[in-house]
């Protein structure tokens, strides 16, 4: 008789893959690393396939894994959502969640995040703090800051959840010349965790630049984009309406990728609040 697949293999299946790591999944859940491989090991016999598999620097998930995600997030979803909502009526989430966020990622995700959690969990308080890891790391040494999506250095490398690598894609105005030498460039202002890295794409790149605009305001640097006064590295979700994306054949570095993740503050796993934000958050950049 074929086996069910139980709730607790699957959290570690699903925590195994947001931490790119057993040892970071098990500091996450609270469970030792043995627990955790027990755990997804025994899934996978209920599957019957190989979902992870286990390498030097931590974990590669399967084709099989893959197909298996995507079940096992619903899964947990349904399950968390249908656990608050009936077994704990009487104690539903309430009082103050704090959010830290990395104002680009806060542009693509917080909006749709926002509503879809109020309805959720109507009882809780959500402060959102917005702004660069300078900002959100001393709050998150305190104690201050229960979930941060954005910069993996934030918090220490056991409460990263997840971890991926996206984009930065260069775009200008339609009617500018990507081509002008020097390059006019739309910055971040300091202190930004991407400006270094574009500035070095372009020296290797061999192309001489100036920055025309700088500010630490996404809108800012969109309005500056879109007037047409230089070239920007952005999200895919921040491009401007009507901005044009650019290329190798524009004289430019292949598009950066750099890395964001989500982080959670010890002691808050099992927080259907945090939860349920966390997988709302995920979603929103899950291509």
């Amino acid at each position: 008789m074929d086996r069910d697949f139980e709730i607790a293999d699957l959290r570690s299946f699903a925590g195994a893959v947001r931490a790119g790591s057993i040892t970071r999944a098990a500091a996450a859940l609270q469970l030792s690393q043995p627990t955790v491989s027990q755990r997804i090991q025994r899934l996978e016999r209920a599957a019957g396939e190989r979902l992870l598999l286990r390498e030097p620097r931590g974990i590669q998930i399967t084709p099989a894994g893959e197909t298996m995600l995507a079940y096992v997030e619903r899964v947990l979803a349904l399950h968390d959502e249908a656990r608050a909502a009936v077994g704990r009526r009487g104690d539903a989430p309430h009082g103050r969640r704090v959010l830290g966020l990395l104002e680009d990622l806060a542009m693509t995700t917080l909006p749709t995040a926002l509503a879809d959690v109020a309805a959720l969990h109507p009882r809780i308080e959500l402060e959102v703090v917005i702004g660069a890891a300078a900002t959100l790391r001393p709050l998150a040494d305190e104690g201050r800051v229960d979930l941060v999506f954005g910069d993996p250095s934030v918090m220490s490398e056991n409460a990263v959840r997840w971890r991926r690598r996206v984009p930065l894609l260069w775009t200008a105005a339609a009617s500018m010349d990507p081509l002008m030498d020097p390059l006019p460039l739309v910055m971040f202002s300091q202190p930004c965790q991407w400006r270094a890295p574009v500035l070095d794409a372009l020296n290797r790149r061999g192309r001489e630049w100036r920055i025309a605009f700088e500010s630490n305001s996404v809108h800012a640097v969109q309005a500056a984009v879109s007037a047409g006064i230089g070239v920007g590295a952005l999200l895919a979700g921040n491009v401007p309406a009507g901005a044009a994306r650019l290329s190798c054949h524009h004289d430019l570095p292949d598009p950066l990728e750099v890395d964001i993740a989500v982080s959670r503050r010890p002691g808050t796993e099992g927080d259907p609040a945090l939860d349920g934000l966390e997988r709302l958050l995920l979603r929103a950049v899950e291509p």
